[in-house]
């Protein structure tokens, strides 16, 4: 069971990062204890497997990346994690995942890959095809940028506190 200073600790790193040199420390005050105890509470959080990890989001058109492209491979099951380490390994994917397939689509691994341009892209794709010796895929470009977000705990506690001010 999560006390209150977990609850805290929690609203507090779901936010944007502070960029400053330390920001488990700037984030620390913002929570109000030491660091060290914010990062013990953290490391204590994955091991009991309340948090699985902490991660940047890149803002990829902000960044320069304007093409952006899922592409779905057919990957045989006894080479899939060679070639998901090899996909990974490309700098211009920034997620690589197995799917389960159905009978009408039998893409099984996919990556997401971020370029400047459409072409850019087709030359990452033209190259893990060729590097994996792979043949069957469909490429599925982005036309637009859905807000994104992730989920936030603990929020509502603070709505009851503002409305019970």
């Amino acid at each position: 069971m999560m006390d209150a200073l977990d609850k805290k600790i929690i609203r507090a790193v779901q936010s944007d990062f502070p960029l400053v040199a330390k920001p488990y420390e700037a984030l620390a005050m913002r929570v109000g204890i030491s660091e060290d105890e914010l990062l013990s509470r953290l490391r204590q959080y994955k091991h009991n497997g309340q948090i699985r990890k902490m991660g940047a989001v890149l803002g990829h058109y902000t960044a320069g990346f304007s093409a952006n492209v899922l592409c779905a491979w057919v990957v045989p099951l006894e080479h899939m994690d060679e070639i998901a380490k090899s996909m990974s390994a490309n700098t211009a994917v920034s997620h690589c995942y197995d799917r389960t397939t159905t009978e009408e689509w039998p893409y099984n691994v996919y990556t997401m890959i971020h370029a400047k341009t459409r072409e850019e892209c087709d030359a990452v794709v033209d190259e893990l095809a060729e590097k994996n010796k792979l043949t069957d895929k469909v490429m599925l470009y982005s036309v637009k940028e859905w807000k994104k977000t992730s989920m936030r705990y603990f929020e509502e506690e603070l709505v009851c506190q503002t409305v019970n001010v």
